[in-house]
């Protein structure tokens, strides 16, 4: 039998019965765990013999050691010596992490509820998983929200701009209103529109309760907008912003974005506007500043869709698999139904060309077709063979022909030409027109209109018809006119005389401004300069279409003369995106000129 582990104490010190005394092991490892001092007999030789399985199972009960069982190492020196006695004892019971000082119990004090001296208390698992989740919350609490200030020219650019902030909430200074009153009057199309934004604000706030509050945006059946409608209500609280001529309406607007920045720090104040000096004045003087984005269609013009896909050289070896290829007699055109990675991205009535190599034929043809994986393909009526001239003109380039495939289409019924000065944009759509009019007798008349500059403004009350006041913006109409009067010499003059008399029978030009609530049945619109109205405006014109009717849109958005107009504003470019894929329009960009070479040159390097 082995001999048991020899006492901490001295023996003098125990009593002889506690010395021969039998092991007690659960009670004494137990009672040396709490440092129960008070029976020596606890550390007879047996007791502290016992297995280390037992001491392991003391473990769990010196963590629960309440705190005043914890007393500093220094009071008592035999207290002291217990309490390394201890420690040596559960020493290897500790975990891993962080070792105790030799002179200390620091696995029974480290549990207890008193933080050790020097030591940061130990987190509960809970409390660190609050502390996380407080800290993901912190950077949407410091986001605070957005409250827009409307510029005037915003609410008359856009009548349903209020409902478009989502849920954000819009404010209304006096200013705005009042410079909402000085353009009511009028029949321009910004007229109307302040018209209608005064009939919107009149609707909201009927049975609104108290304004100061601010009214809900969906109480007009808006889904999208979920904030709220303030107003001005204090007029003295506005200082005026330094330097700058108080009369004037903008930096009054200006002043009280300023006063809403200071008196209401929890909210992020944001002035919106589609004035291009206003925003620069408001970042000059500290304020964030904004355009209206909600009409934009793009963000760069580059990305306007053309209409037109140039095929790679190996479009044949991945699409030729199961293709299916048949001829229509009537037209003499061919179809092919392929199927490839390449169809993915097609659009129906777009036009893919392939580029010839080793003297192959040039393939131009047209997306009629999208079924899935497969589309089907149509090769084009050639317009620049003089035998398929139009009106006496023949197309000069790639892009011509399309257009003139397009124009020249019955199915078709909205069709868009963008293109740089001198592309043939209105000659190619002034032939077509007049060919399906007076040859072909689909349609019963042409007619012109275009926006006039600025945008909506009344023709004047001088003397004349509809026709000869609208004359003077038809300048670009007159010279192809001409250039079409005179592809026929062998008519001679008499009968050059009678041809023009004859366009002019068929021949309208309207304005812009008569065309609200008029159905056009079986003509051929033109609208001319179409970069330079709205999004709202070209949908009031295309809105207009009757019963075999075909709308022709041409523009150049590089030339936009209206204010608050852009690129990507523009209600041509909204026409082109929206209108994008429809089995029944059709979209081309013009990209050569063919004016003359004094134009291309000058188009290039000026």
């Amino acid at each position: 039998m082995p001999l048991p582990t020899p006492p901490s104490k001295l023996g003098s010190l125990l009593p002889p019965d506690e010395y021969k005394a039998k092991a007690r092991p659960a009670k004494a490892a137990k009672k040396s765990a709490e440092g129960d001092a008070s029976t020596a007999g606890d550390y007879g030789p047996a007791s502290v013999a016992q297995p280390m399985t037992e001491a392991a199972n003391t473990v769990a009960p010196l963590r629960a050691v309440a705190p005043s069982s914890a007393q500093p190492a220094a009071s008592t020196p035999a207290r002291g010596r217990k309490t390394k006695q201890t420690a040596a004892l559960l020493q290897p019971m500790q975990a891993p992490a962080e070792p105790a000082p030799a002179e200390t119990a620091a696995p029974v004090v480290a549990r207890n509820d008193k933080p050790a001296a020097g030591k940061p208390a130990a987190t509960p698992a809970r409390d660190a998983g609050a502390a996380t989740k407080s800290r993901s919350h912190k950077p949407a609490e410091a986001e605070l929200q957005k409250l827009f200030v409307l510029d005037t020219n915003v609410l008359m650019h856009d009548p349903s701009s209020l409902f478009r902030f989502e849920e954000h909430d819009v404010y209304l200074p006096m200013m705005t209103l009042e410079e909402l009153d000085n353009h009511k009057k009028g029949m321009s199309e910004v007229a109307r529109n302040a018209r209608q934004v005064s009939r919107t604000l009149d609707a909201l706030v009927a049975d609104g309760g108290p304004i100061s509050t601010g009214i809900p945006l969906s109480r007009l059946g808006s889904r999208e907008a979920l904030g709220r409608l303030y107003f001005q209500t204090k007029l003295a609280d506005i200082a005026p912003v330094e330097g700058l001529p108080e009369g004037k309406a903008d930096n009054q607007i200006l002043g009280v974005v300023r006063a809403l920045q200071r008196d209401r720090p929890d909210r992020q104040v944001v002035l919106v506007s589609k004035d291009i000096n206003m925003r620069i004045k408001a970042h000059a003087l500290g304020l964030p500043a904004e355009d209206y984005f909600n009409d934009q269609v793009l963000e760069d013009k580059d990305l306007l869709y053309s209409g037109v896909r140039e095929l790679p050289q190996d479009f044949w070896t991945k699409h030729a698999k199961g293709m299916e290829s048949w001829q229509d007699t009537k037209t003499g055109t061919t179809y092919y139904r392929v199927t490839g990675p390449l169809v993915a991205s097609m659009l129906v009535n777009e036009f893919v060309y392939l580029e010839p190599q080793n003297g192959e034929p040039t393939f131009h043809a047209i997306v009629r077709e999208l079924n899935g994986k497969t589309a089907l393909l149509q090769t084009l009526r050639d317009y620049s063979h003089h035998k398929n001239n139009v009106w006496g003109i023949t197309a000069r380039n790639r892009e011509q022909n399309f257009a003139l495939n397009l124009l020249m289409n019955p199915e078709i019924d909205f069709v868009t030409l963008l293109g740089q000065a001198g592309t043939g944009k209105t000659l190619v759509a002034l032939a077509a027109g007049l060919a399906q009019v007076l040859d072909d007798k689909r349609y019963n008349e042409i007619i012109v209109t275009r926006a006039t500059v600025p945008v909506g403004e009344d023709i004047g009350f001088l003397p004349g018809t509809e026709e000869e006041k609208m004359q003077p913006w038809m300048g670009a109409f007159d010279d192809n006119l001409e250039v079409l009067q005179k592809t026929d010499d062998a008519a001679g003059e008499w009968g050059r005389a009678a041809t023009q008399e004859l366009i002019r029978s068929r021949l309208k030009v309207k304005s812009m401004n008569f065309m609200r609530g008029r159905t056009f049945v079986d003509k051929y619109l033109i609208i001319d300069e179409a970069q330079n109205l709205t999004p709202k405006q070209m949908k009031t014109l295309v809105t207009r279409a009757g019963p075999g009717t075909k709308i022709v849109c041409l523009g150049n958005i590089a030339q936009i003369d209206t204010p608050y107009l852009t690129e990507g504003s523009s209600g041509l470019t909204y026409v082109v995106d929206r209108f994008k894929g429809w089995g029944h329009s059709g979209h081309v960009t013009l990209a050569r000129g063919e004016r003359s070479r004094l134009a291309d040159y000058a188009s290039d390097i000026l």
